[in-house]
C-alpha cells in the first residue's frame, strides 16, 4: 500500500538561499524542497503554508501552521505529515501542535542548519529522513516528532542547544522508545493572547514585569535562575501580578535538569509558589510560553495549568 505523506513548508533555513547581499532568505517552495526525494512506495503532496524565518513568526502564524496540520490529517488516507520549519523557534511551534494532536498518525518537524545553496546543505537529508519517519507505522502514537541529523525525538522538552552543531536539538525522548505520557488540551487560537517572558538576573527589579502587566499580559513566564529563584524585588512584582489576575509560570535559565522549589529568603522559588506562581519542572522559557498560551486559549483552570507544568 502506497504511503501518502503531506509536506507543509513554512520557510526557515531549509528553504533559504543567499540573496544579492549574501543574506539567507526563504525562497524555496515545498515542491522544490521535495523534488527528487520521494522514495518508491510513497506519494508526497507538497503544500506551502508560509515562507518566513521562524524567528519572525507571529502567534497568528503558529495558528496557521497548527490549522494546516489539522487540515492535512482530516483526510483519512494521509499516512503522516511533515512540517519544514526554521530551527530558531521550531521547539515552540512543534509543542503547540503536539498539545492538540490526538491523532496517532505521525506529524514530523524538520529543518536545516545550512541553507539550501550551501555546499554543506543538510536540508535534503533531514527531509528525506522525516518523510520516512512520517510513513513508518511504528512511529504512530508518539505525538509530534522532531527528525533531525538522523535521530528522532519527541518534542516536549526539546530545546535548540547549539547554533552550529549538525544536531542542534536536545531534551526530547528518543524514538523508538517508550510511548511518552502526554497531556492534551483543546485547540484554541493563541493569536490575541499575550504571554511575555521576563528574565531574572542579579539586581533585577520588578520594572519589566510590571510593564508586561501594564501592557495587558494574560500570563508571564519568569526566566529565573537556578531552581526557579529570583530577587526579592522581582518576587514582589510577581505577587502583584498574580493578585491582579495574571498567571505566572517560573522556569529556569539553566539548560537542563528538573526545577524544584527548594529555596526561600524572599526571592526563592518557594516564595514565588507561595505567591501563587506555577513552577515549570521541565519546560524552558520558549516552550513554557507556548504551553501557557495554549492552556489559556483552552480556558483551563489554574489547577490544570499547574498539573501540566508539574510533570
Amino acid at each position: 500500500m502506497t504511503a501518502r505523506v503531506i509536506v507543509l513548508s513554512t520557510g526557515g533555513t531549509i528553504a533559504s538561499r543567499a540573496d544579492d547581499s549574501g543574506a539567507a532568505v526563504p525562497t524555496d517552495t515545498a515542491a522544490r524542497l521535495t523534488a527528487g526525494l520521494t522514495p518508491e512506495g510513497m506519494h508526497v503532496e507538497a503544500r506551502d503554508l508560509l515562507s518566513t524565518d521562524s524567528s519572525a513568526l507571529t502567534l497568528a502564524d503558529l495558528d496557521t501552521i497548527r490549522a494546516g496540520v489539522a487540515e492535512a490529517l482530516a483526510d483519512p488516507a494521509v499516512t503522516g505529515v511533515v512540517v519544514t520549519h526554521g530551527t530558531d523557534t521550531m521547539e515552540e511551534t512543534a509543542l503547540l501542535v503536539d498539545l492538540g494532536h490526538a491523532d496517532p498518525r505521525p506529524v514530523v518537524f524538520t529543518g536545516a542548519q545550512h541553507r539550501a545553496d550551501d555546499p554543506q546543505a543538510d536540508g535534503p537529508a533531514n527531509l528525506a529522513h522525516a518523510l520516512a519517519v512520517a510513513a513508518d507505522p511504528a512511529m504512530q502514537g508518539h505525538g509530534v516528532l522532531l527528525a533531525f541529523a538522523g535521530t528522532v525525538q519527541t518534542v516536549r522538552g526539546v530545546t535548540k542547544s547549539s547554533t552550529d552543531a549538525p544536531q542542534p536539538f536536545s531534551g526530547g525522548l528518543p524514538v523508538p522508545g517508550p510511548t511518552p505520557q502526554r497531556m492534551l488540551v483543546a485547540s484554541g487560537p493563541v493569536a490575541g493572547l499575550r504571554v511575555d517572558v521576563v528574565a531574572s538576573y542579579p539586581g533585577a527589579d520588578g520594572t519589566l514585569l510590571r510593564a508586561a502587566v501594564a501592557a495587558g499580559a494574560d500570563g508571564v513566564v519568569l526566566l529565573a535562575t537556578g531552581n526557579g529563584n529570583t530577587t526579592v524585588e522581582l518576587a514582589a512584582a510577581v505577587r502583584e501580578a498574580i493578585e491582579s489576575g495574571v498567571t505566572v509560570v517560573v522556569c529556569s535559565r539553566v539548560p537542563t535538569g528538573a526545577v524544584d522549589a527548594l529555596y526561600g529568603g524572599g526571592g526563592g522559588a518557594l516564595d514565588l509558589v507561595d505567591a501563587g506562581a506555577i513552577v515549570s519542572r521541565r519546560l524552558r522559557a520558549g516552550q513554557a510560553r507556548v504551553a501557557l498560551l495554549a492552556l489559556l486559549a483552552a480556558g483551563v483552570g489554574e489547577q490544570w495549568i499547574g498539573a501540566y507544568f508539574g510533570v
